[in-house]
């Protein structure tokens, strides 16, 4: 699947999608954040958030409760996708590779609110020509 594309390019009979969180710090008001954060992205994007699961344990397996819980409802019909903040919410670096690999096997996709660009990767800057070279660019 082409992760660029979302509901306005893409025809989807019922946009459902299930948010999922890793909230290991932070109290209520965080927790509370994070989940208007994923409210508030599939508002904009006329997704419909159905649910969020949330890991709140240090140490995280490949398959902890929140997260099959968020596998078994990818399987329900309709289903569209999950939902993340960023990517790190799926977990520490050793389990986000499996995590995404279980995701896309359900056949939904994995939006990610804020994905992270290549360092490399500048900004554009408004109003002015992507031709333009930059100060420091060869």
């Amino acid at each position: 699947m082409d992760d660029d594309l979302i509901t306005e390019r893409r025809s989807v009979a019922c946009p459902q999608v299930f948010g999922y969180l890793r909230h290991v710090t932070g109290g209520p008001a965080r927790h509370a954040a994070l989940v208007g954060c994923l409210t508030e992205y599939c508002r904009q994007h006329e997704l419909a958030l159905s649910g969020v699961f949330t890991d709140r344990e240090a140490t995280v397996g490949v398959r902890s409760p929140a997260f099959v819980g968020l596998l078994d409802a990818l399987e329900l019909p309709d289903t569209y996708g999950a939902v993340v903040p960023v990517l790190s919410h799926l977990g520490p670096k050793r389990v986000v590779s499996e995590r995404q690999r279980q995701i896309t096997a359900t056949d939904t996709r994995l939006i990610v609110v804020r994905p992270i660009r290549p360092t490399t990767e500048r900004a554009p800057l408004i109003g002015v020509s992507p031709d333009v070279q930059h100060q420091g660019d060869t």
